[in-house]
């Protein structure tokens, strides 16, 4: 059997924040519109196909059933892709960037003051940045254009 791979970037994909140990999951386009330097998933063609065996097994076909069937061992294929988060949660907390025509969220894995040093340095416009407590104005770094 053989995977298909759909290349869109969905929420949780994990953007990488350069020279920081903690990173953003988000869409990237909605993320990069907000800032100067653009972030690239975690892994950029880092998915793999790979192979497992799966020993023997016995399986019933229903609740009950009194002589379930026997399943023999077989190889399967299972996609591992280690830019991806696993489950539905996403690590970390949530932040919303604002800049008065676009608002959009995001989650990320560092602490407030980390999120507000980084955007102070790269946002291409004036924003509000709301986290769990007070909303912050951040202004656009004086160099940028």
């Amino acid at each position: 059997m053989a995977l298909r791979f759909v290349d869109t970037y969905n929420y949780q994909t994990k953007l990488v924040v350069p020279e920081v140990d903690w990173c953003i999951y988000g869409h990237p386009q909605n993320f990069n519109y907000f800032v100067t330097t653009p972030l690239v998933p975690a892994v950029e063609g880092g998915r793999v196909t790979k192979q497992s065996n799966k020993k023997s097994h016995t399986r019933r076909r229903y609740v009950g059933d009194p002589s379930p069937m026997t399943v023999a061992g077989h190889i399967f294929d299972y996609l591992y892709d280690p830019g991806r988060k696993v489950g539905s949660a996403i690590p970390g907390w949530s932040f919303i960037l604002d800049d008065g025509t676009e608002k959009r969220q995001f989650t990320t894995t560092g602490d407030v003051q980390n999120l507000v040093l980084y955007l102070q340095d790269n946002l291409k416009m004036t924003c509000k940045l709301y986290t769990q407590g007070a909303s912050t104005v951040i202004q656009k770094p004086a160099d940028a254009s």
